[in-house]
């Protein structure tokens, strides 16, 4: 452990000193690049240090002890602090997810259960849009496919942090979390004899591409497909072939987007979607023949897990992986929903401390 922090202390010394340097400045990608890094480990080297002071305070304690009765007395309370020191320390020298700092583009789209499907996606939406409002992130819907009733049948949302967040707060650490299959118990409201009906929607999330030098596309490897956007029902909403419809030749990805009345601005927006999935299908690949470390990491964002179960006749919401359980389904998609995502974030650090003490073993 002491290896690993010194190693990062001296990162963070190293960082200090470019970001001095007027003529890093000059590359404002390279500079973002550094200052991200830099906030990044900032705690851990404040948990270093307020490590090494405490070891430093019980040691000069523990050596005037002999001679003076009221440094042994303040031993106890001394260790203790070294100790809750040394284990936020440990904390943080965990391997992260890489990707923890980024933003997100995130899809919610109907499954079986028509309508009802389509409303429970709408219902989604809005609790993740307050999500983002309470946590003072901003949103921005990509592409979105309404149903007849006004639900969703496919929605994609860009959520971005405003300025530098600390670690483990940006909208990637919380919201990957989310990904997999969002099951919905109520009485529709196409329901005529009040039965309780199932459905269920799907959640994707993906970390969003920062630089598109990160995911390469060639053109040869794209098919630009263009036509009329179209609205609830198959309704034309405008008469111009403005809709973009691109497939990745090499995986099969299709991306299409008809939000905008301008062609090129529907193409940026897929291009946009698709360089995200691209990315999370390269990330889901790399994880498949990881370590188990890395594997236990990404074991909560698999997105064919049925992950939540949400009863309206109960108020109840539950989380299947990680056994959260509460009666307040009305404030949780109202935008109260960073409880059930700590208990995910819970377990995928206790999962992560595990696999590095067996490791040590």
């Amino acid at each position: 452990m002491l290896e690993s922090a010194r190693a990062i202390v001296e990162e963070h010394a190293e960082l200090e000193r470019r970001l001095a340097d007027p003529a890093v400045h000059a590359d404002q990608a390279a500079l973002r690049r550094l200052n991200k890094r830099y906030a990044a480990i900032a705690p851990t080297v404040a948990a270093f240090h307020a490590w090494r002071a405490a070891t430093d305070d019980v040691g000069a304690a523990e050596e005037m002890a002999g001679e003076d009765v009221s440094f042994a007395e303040e031993l106890p309370a001394l260790r203790e602090t070294r100790d809750a020191a040394e284990e936020r320390l440990r904390r943080l020298l965990v391997p992260r997810d890489p990707d923890d700092d980024r933003d997100v583009i995130l899809e919610v789209k109907a499954g079986e259960g028509g309508e009802e499907s389509a409303l429970f996606a709408g219902d989604l939406l809005r609790m993740y849009l307050r999500y983002a409002e309470r946590r003072g992130w901003s949103t921005e819907i990509i592409d979105a496919t309404e149903s007849d009733l006004g639900g969703y049948k496919d929605v994609s949302v860009a959520v971005k942090a405003r300025g530098q967040v600390a670690p483990g707060e940006a909208p990637w650490a919380l919201l990957k979390y989310e990904g997999g299959v969002h099951r919905v118990q109520r009485v529709p409201v196409t329901e005529s004899q009040g039965r309780i009906h199932t459905s269920a929607a799907g959640v994707l999330v993906m970390p969003e591409v920062e630089d598109v030098t990160e995911v390469e596309l060639h053109d040869a490897d794209l098919k630009i497909d263009v036509y009329r956007s179209s609205g609830p029902g198959g309704q034309s909403v405008n008469t111009t072939d403005s809709a973009v419809r691109i497939t990745h030749l090499p995986t099969g990805t299709v991306v299409s987007c008809q939000n905008e009345k301008s062609q090129l601005q529907n193409k940026e927006s897929a291009l946009r979607v698709l360089r995200a999935r691209l990315l999370q299908a390269a990330r889901d690949e790399a994880a498949a023949v990881a370590s188990d470390t890395r594997r236990s990491q990404v074991r909560t964002v698999d997105r064919s897990e049925r992950i939540r179960t949400y009863n309206f006749p109960e108020n109840r919401i539950a989380d299947h992986r990680t056994g959260y359980k509460s009666y307040n389904l009305d404030q949780v998609l109202d935008g109260d929903l960073q409880p059930v995502v700590q208990s995910a974030v819970e377990m995928d650090e206790a999962a992560r401390l595990a696999a590095v003490a067996g490791a040590g073993d």
